[in-house]
C-alpha cells in the first residue's frame, strides 16, 4: 500500500504532466507513493498523456471526469479513490515544488495539516503572474484567517498534506465548489485543526495558462456561506441568490435611468431594465457562482444565456402566480410577495443548475 498519494487536479496540463511525474520520482525516491491525476476532461489530451505515463509507471493513476469540473471536487474524489493514509494536494504546473513533501510528511506527525506557504518567513510568491494577483491573494488570506480563526500565513494555499481519513470524514460537509479546498476544510472542520507551515518558493508555471482569475477573491464568500449556512442551504444556491440580489439593484438603477424620459411608456423602461438585469445576472453567475463550470466559448455563452433568460421568465410567472394566489386567499401582501420571490428563485436556480451549467 502506498504511504502517500499525490493528488494532481488537472485541466489542460498535458505539457506539464510528464516532467511533474519525473520530479515526484526524484523527490519521493525513499517512499512508497502514487500520483492520482484527476483530469476534468481536458481538451488538450491530458488524460491520454496520464494514461500513457501510467502504462510506463504503475505509480500513476488516472481519474478522467466527464461533466464535472473544479479543483475542490477533484481533490475530494482523489482522496476517496486512494488507500494511502496521507494525501498531498498540489498543482501539476510546477509552481509547487514536490521536494517539500518529505519534510511536510515529517511535520504531519505533530500536526493535523501541513501547508506549504507562499507568505511565511523565507518563502517567495514571485511565481504569481502579476502584482495585482499577489495583492489579491494577500487580501483573500487575511479574510480567510478571519473566517477560519486559524493562524496561517497562507490559508488559501493549494499545496498541503493531510490524513486521507480526515478528508473522507469531512467530505459530506465540504461544498466541493471552487478552487480553494484548503479553506473549505478549515471552515467546516468541527474541531480546530493543528496546523504547521513550511515556507515555499512559489515557482513559475512551465507551460500553459493559469486557471485562476480575479474571481478567486470570492472564495472567501463561498467559505463564509459554507461555514454558517452550508448545512441548511446549498452554498451554490446562496451564491445564486446573492447574484440575484445584486441584479435587483442593477434593475432598479437602469429603470431609474430610463423611466424619467419614458413616463408615458413605463413598460418599455421596465422591459429594458429586466433584460439588462437578466443579462447581468447570467454574466455574474457564469463568472462567480459557476466559475468551476464556466461557459467560455461564444456559442456556449449564447446558448446558456438564452436558456437562462427562458428559465427566469418561467420563474417570474411562477413568482407572480403564487404571490397572487396567496394574496387572494387572505395572506398579507408582504408575505405573499416574499413567498413568490422564494419560489421564483428556487425555480430559476433549479432550471439554471440543470440546463445552463449542469451540462458542462
Amino acid at each position: 500500500m502506498p504511504e502517500i498519494a499525490v493528488i494532481l487536479p488537472t485541466l489542460n496540463e498535458r505539457e506539464n504532466l510528464g516532467s511533474m511525474v519525473d520530479r515526484l520520482g526524484e523527490a519521493l525516491g525513499g517512499l512508497d507513493w502514487e500520483a492520482i491525476v484527476v483530469d476534468d476532461d481536458s481538451t488538450d489530451g491530458t488524460a491520454d498523456e496520464a494514461r500513457a505515463l501510467a502504462q510506463a509507471n504503475p505509480r500513476v493513476r488516472v481519474l478522467q471526469r466527464i461533466g464535472r469540473r473544479g479543483l475542490a471536487s477533484a481533490v475530494i474524489e482523489g482522496a476517496c479513490a486512494t488507500p494511502a493514509p496521507v494525501i498531498a494536494v498540489m498543482d501539476a504546473d510546477h509552481q509547487h515544488d514536490p521536494a517539500l513533501i518529505p519534510q511536510m510528511l515529517e511535520m504531519l506527525e505533530g500536526a493535523d495539516l501541513v501547508v506549504a506557504s507562499r507568505f511565511a518567513d523565507g518563502a517567495s510568491a514571485d511565481g504569481l503572474s502579476s502584482a495585482r494577483r499577489e495583492k489579491g491573494s494577500r487580501l483573500a488570506n487575511r479574510l480567510a484567517r478571519i473566517l477560519t480563526g486559524v493562524e496561517l500565513s497562507d490559508p488559501m494555499s493549494g499545496y498541503f498534506l493531510i490524513e486521507t481519513a480526515r478528508v473522507r470524514a469531512l467530505a459530506p460537509r465540504l461544498s466541493g465548489i471552487g478552487f480553494k479546498i484548503l479553506l473549505d476544510i478549515l471552515s467546516v472542520s468541527p474541531e480546530r485543526l493543528r496546523v504547521a507551515e513550511v515556507p515555499m518558493r512559489f515557482g513559475e508555471r512551465r507551460s500553459g495558462t493559469s486557471k485562476l482569475d480575479r474571481a478567486v477573491a470570492f472564495e472567501f464568500l463561498v467559505g463564509l456561506y459554507e461555514r454558517y449556512l452550508g448545512q441548511i442551504v446549498p452554498t451554490r444556491f446562496m451564491l445564486f441568490g446573492t447574484v440575484g440580489g445584486v441584479g435587483v439593484l442593477v434593475h432598479m438603477a437602469i429603470l431609474a435611468l430610463f423611466y424619467p424620459d419614458m413616463t408615458a411608456t413605463f413598460w418599455k423602461a421596465q422591459a429594458i431594465a429586466t433584460f439588462a438585469a437578466m443579462t447581468f445576472n447570467f454574466w455574474l453567475n457564469n463568472w462567480l457562482t459557476y466559475r468551476d463550470k464556466r461557459l467560455k466559448t461564444v456559442p456556449a455563452w449564447l446558448r446558456g444565456w438564452t436558456v437562462f433568460c427562458a428559465a427566469c421568465a418561467i420563474g417570474a410567472l411562477a413568482n407572480v402566480a403564487l404571490a397572487s394566489f396567496l394574496e387572494m386567499r387572505g395572506v398579507g401582501w408582504v408575505l405573499a410577495a416574499l413567498a413568490g420571490i422564494v419560489v421564483g428563485a428556487v425555480w430559476n436556480y433549479a432550471l439554471s443548475n440543470r440546463f445552463v451549467w449542469g451540462r458542462v
